[in-house]
């Protein structure tokens, strides 16, 4: 992210306003008014808050966000492989998949948003083949199993 001084003929990519301010912010290859540039999800002014800003999803973020909502390693839980930072991602407790890796370790049937699954241990299975469901896949959970009722948004 790059300030910058001479706003001639520079319309905001935030509010579609021409920038007649002194400073400007250029990021993401547009210009921006300092006001405008905000994270999409704690709406700080990001030309205040930091000088980084992220981008995923069409969202424009904060660090403190985009760790939030994407995890620290940008690695997947599943295979381990790094997650580009354009890519869409599931997320769960704190474990970030690939797309294509959010899938019932059963069946391996790939969940999608309204789907509902059961995360025990780190591990995801969907409704029909939860843990001590009626499946078909008798599984023992251990006493000191976490397991919980998940739908994916």
């Amino acid at each position: 992210m790059g300030i910058g001084i001479g706003t001639a003929g520079r319309t905001c990519a935030g509010c579609g306003n021409r920038i007649a301010d002194r400073f400007l912010l250029f990021s993401m290859e547009r210009y921006w008014h300092t006001r405008c540039l905000k994270c999409s999800c704690c709406h700080a002014q990001l030309g205040e808050y930091s000088s980084t800003c992220y981008s995923k999803g069409g969202m424009i973020l904060c660090k403190n966000d985009y760790i939030r909502l994407f995890g620290h390693s940008g690695a997947c839980s599943a295979c381990g492989l790094s997650i580009p930072a354009s890519e869409m991602v599931m997320r769960v407790q704190g474990n970030v998949y690939h797309l294509k890796c959010f899938t019932c370790a059963t069946c391996r049937n790939r969940l999608v948003p309204g789907d509902h699954f059961h995360y025990v241990n780190g591990t995801i299975f969907c409704e029909h083949d939860r843990p001590g469901g009626h499946s078909g896949h008798p599984t023992s959970l251990q006493s000191n199993s976490m397991m919980s009722d998940q739908k994916v948004c």
